[in-house]
């Protein structure tokens, strides 16, 4: 969902979210065009590159890691919030906005499977499973928002003491066993999957809270910085002292893990860089918001459907192509490229999508994808 989508429903409910409704902010598609930017890297380097790459710029690109992921969730949240959130809204016209985030969910929920055959670690089905226990709490408060977001936490550490957390996984080569029969498939979707419903939700909720606040609010902006710079430097610190030995080795294991398991350090780590990053383009948004350049990011920001899915598909194939290593016969961890390589494309692929979005969007509203999302859900 981008910012527009919200805009056409109109600015019915006052408070901070009908003021965030009243003038775009620009910096929160400038946000979502970081997290693509991120995607981009993250599985160009995941698919031909190596995950362990040592050099600093294989460290560079690990940092993207979990981070855009975070901030792509983040994100579906606060757009789920300025779709919807109406709170003088009457019966008819909530039971009206749950349906389209309903149906939106699926829409997801299902493009997200079809994308798994090709793509295993497709993060479309988790997104419309957040977004389906959104449509639950679209109306809730504020607080109620936050206590679901720390509740998911909360329950996936819970489940750890059940059910290993390394069912069904073959770590050596990142394959789920079972993924396609009913309990692998819940379990994957629910728990330990790539992305799963237990945490990860924890960010979409934190997103709908933030979709309500006031962002003209300097006050509110710098506590939100603050907030989240602290949260961000004490997991620093916390991994570093665990990398140099200072921290019992299990310990030590806990707040170094790395996206799987997705244990509270990494939460709150990358969800506290999201948030950083998020207020930073917020700010560059109301700087540059006339600057050329600023508006073609924001448009590749409003299309960020379209280009997950293409570049996990024409992307791909392109690069298997330029490299002759066709991705349907990729074999996890054999003869890497560099990640100079990998960044490469990346980056270049990001300003191509750059120039393609500007050029569509200055003709069409929405993306292709975006835009039959629209006709069959609403």
């Amino acid at each position: 969902m981008s910012v527009d989508e919200s805009n056409e429903l109109g600015s019915a409910g006052g408070g901070a979210a009908s003021r965030t409704r009243d003038s775009r902010i620009v910096g929160f598609d400038l946000a979502r065009a970081y997290a693509i930017l991120g995607m981009y890297i993250v599985n160009f380097q995941g698919v031909y590159g190596a995950y362990d790459d040592p050099s600093p710029i294989g460290r560079f690109v690990a940092l993207f890691a979990g981070n855009s992921s975070s901030a792509f969730v983040l994100m579906a949240g606060i757009g789920c919030s300025l779709l919807t959130w109406r709170p003088s809204a009457e019966a008819g016209e909530r039971r009206r906005l749950r349906l389209i985030v309903v149906r939106r969910s699926w829409f997801l929920f299902f493009s997200g499977l079809a994308l798994c055959t090709w793509w295993p670690p497709d993060i479309l089905h988790f997104y419309g499973g957040y977004m389906h226990i959104a449509a639950l709490l679209l109306f809730a408060s504020g607080r109620a928002l936050l206590v679901a977001a720390a509740a998911c936490v909360v329950l996936f550490h819970a489940l750890l003491v059940v059910v290993p957390y390394e069912t069904g996984w073959n770590f050596d080569t990142l394959q789920y066993a079972g993924f396609w029969t009913p309990r692998g498939f819940v379990r994957n979707t629910i728990y330990n999957g790539w992305n799963p419903i237990l945490p990860w939700a924890a960010f979409f909720f934190v997103g709908m809270w933030l979709g309500r606040c006031d962002w003209k609010s300097k006050r509110f902006r710098v506590c939100l910085v603050l907030v989240s710079a602290i949260a961000f430097g004490t997991c620093q610190v916390l991994i570093q002292l665990a990398t140099r030995g200072y921290l019992p080795t299990g310990l030590a294991e806990y707040v170094t893990a790395d996206y799987l398991p997705p244990f509270l350090v990494f939460m709150a780590s990358t969800g506290s860089f999201a948030l950083l990053m998020v207020c930073g383009c917020v700010a560059l948004g109301e700087r540059f918001e006339k600057s050329r350049w600023v508006r073609a990011l924001a448009a590749t920001g409003q299309c960020t459907f379209t280009l997950y899915v293409g570049h996990l598909t024409i992307g791909l194939l392109v690069l298997g192509a330029l490299v002759d290593r066709p991705y349907w016969t990729i074999t996890f961890g054999e003869d890497p490229l560099s990640s100079w390589k990998t960044l490469g494309f990346s980056v270049v692929s990001f300003a191509a999508s750059v120039l393609a979005c500007a050029m569509w969007r200055a003709r069409w509203r929405h993306g292709p994808l975006e835009w039959l999302m629209r006709r069959v859900c609403g």
